[in-house]
C-alpha cells in the first residue's frame, strides 16, 4: 500500500522540494500552501504516486482537521506529516516589525503545535507515523538580530524533544530538520542576501534537504533520527 504524506508550506522552497520528491518516489501527498495552484510549477512526474492540493489557511483553527480529513478521504491513511510552513523576521528586537513578528510566531509556532496535536491523535490510533518538523540551525543557537526567529525555532525544538521522549517506545517517530542557509524565497526582500553576509559560496538547495529526508525515511525501522542538521560548506554558525 502506498504511503501518504501531508506537507505544509509546499508552495515553494523546502516543502515544495519534499513534496515533489515524494510524489516522484511513489508516495501519495497532500500539498498545503496558500499560494498553491493544482499542478502549477511543480515537477511531479509521478512513478505511481499522486498529489492533491490544499490552499487552507494554517492560521485557522479548523485547518489541521481539514487537512487530516483531506488525506483520509483522498488516500485512506496518513504516514508522514511535514510541519514546514513558516516565514522569517529578523532584526534587533526593539527595531523589529512587531506585527510581522507576531504573525511569524502564529504561523511558525501556534499552527505547528495545532497540526501536531491533531495528527498525533490520529497516529496514536493507527499505531504508527512520522512527524518531520522544519526548524533551523537557529533553533539550536542564536546570533544578534535573530532573536525572534531563533525563539520560534527553539519552541519547535522543545516540542520535538519532548515528543521524542514521550513516543520513544512507540512506532511514532519525530525528526526535527535543522537546515543552515538554504536558497529559498525567505530572504527575497532582504537588502543583502545572507549568502553574501555569511560569505557562503554554495548555499544548500531545497532538493538537498529532500534528499536527506528520504535517507531518513528509508533507514531501518529500529533507527531513530530525532535531529537532522544540514549545513553548507563554510557555514560557521
Amino acid at each position: 500500500m502506498k504511503k501518504v504524506a501531508v506537507v505544509t508550506g509546499a508552495s515553494s522552497g523546502i516543502g515544495k522540494a519534499i513534496a515533489e520528491r515524494m510524489v516522484r518516489e511513489g508516495f501519495c501527498v497532500v500539498m498545503n500552501g496558500r499560494s498553491l495552484e493544482a499542478g502549477a510549477g511543480f515537477d511531479l512526474e509521478p512513478r505511481g504516486g499522486s498529489a492533491v492540493v490544499s490552499t487552507a489557511d494554517l492560521l485557522l483553527p479548523d485547518t489541521p482537521g481539514a487537512l487530516l480529513d483531506t488525506a483520509l478521504d483522498s488516500f485512506g491513511r496518513v504516514d508522514y506529516l511535514f510541519v514546514n510552513a513558516g516565514t522569517i523576521e529578523s532584526a534587533a528586537i526593539d527595531d523589529i516589525d512587531i506585527e510581522k513578528m507576531c504573525a511569524m510566531m502564529r504561523l511558525k509556532v501556534e499552527s505547528s503545535f495545532r497540526l501536531i496535536y491533531t495528527f498525533l491523535k490520529h497516529m496514536k490510533k493507527t499505531g504508527s507515523g512520522h512527524v518531520f518538523i522544519t526548524s533551523s540551525v537557529l533553533g539550536t543557537k542564536t546570533r544578534e538580530n535573530s532573536g525572534a526567529y531563533a525563539a520560534a525555532n527553539y519552541a519547535l525544538e522543545a516540542l520535538a524533544e519532548s515528543l521524542r521522549m514521550e513516543l520513544s517506545d512507540t512506532d511514532i517517530q519525530i525528526t526535527c530538520i535543522e537546515p543552515g542557509l538554504v536558497r529559498t524565497n525567505l530572504h527575497r526582500d532582504w537588502p543583502v542576501h545572507p549568502q553574501e553576509l555569511l560569505h557562503i559560496s554554495n548555499a544548500l538547495r531545497p532538493e538537498d534537504i529532500a534528499d536527506a529526508v528520504m535517507d531518513v525515511i528509508n533507514k531501518k525501522d529500529y533507527i531513530r533520527i530525532p535531529r537532522l542538521m544540514i549545513l553548507p560548506k563554510g557555514h560557521r554558525i
